[in-house]
């Protein structure tokens, strides 16, 4: 007479049962970490950083000619208007790229999406009481829940 010996071993419902349990876990992991929300976010933290970079340049501009900007940047295209206007090299545009080296280190910060040395994406104005406003439009992204752009005035 044979005997045969039990096998030890996992049945395939036991099997079925853990990667059912892992599925579920890595999911709500995924759901957790949300990347394409981490990269928004992310790319704001970028945009509120460029938009306070020029701000600051702007401001060291003008406090370096006694409360007029346009000491480095005296051509027609860096006069900032009133209205909002793109940031750019490309013509209808306003040009500050006089604002590199000596205020910002090495070029004008561009939007993470679509950002050019010709258009950077980013917009500035300054209004009647010469308070100077750069904002940063695409902020706006479906992941975050549209938070609307970024905008910071001195």
């Amino acid at each position: 007479m044979q005997y045969f010996k039990k096998q030890r071993g996992f049945t395939l419902i036991e099997i079925l049962i853990v990667i059912g349990i892992i599925a579920v876990l890595a999911s709500i992991v995924i759901v957790a970490i949300n990347p394409a929300r981490q990269f928004a976010q992310a790319r704001n933290t970028e945009r509120t950083s460029a938009v306070s970079t020029v701000l600051n340049a702007i401001g060291q501009d003008t406090a370096d000619n006694e409360g007029v900007f346009g000491g480095v940047c005296s051509t027609a295209q860096s006069i900032i208007p009133a209205t909002s206007t793109d940031i750019g090299t490309a013509a209808g545009l306003v040009d500050l790229s006089c604002l590199v080296p000596t205020y910002i280190p090495s070029a004008l910060p561009m939007d993470p999406i679509g950002g050019t040395a010709s258009d950077t994406q980013y917009t500035v104005a300054v209004d009647a009481t010469g308070r100077y406003t750069v904002c940063a439009p695409k902020a706006n992204e479906a992941a975050l829940g549209s938070p609307g752009p970024i905008c910071l005035t001195r």
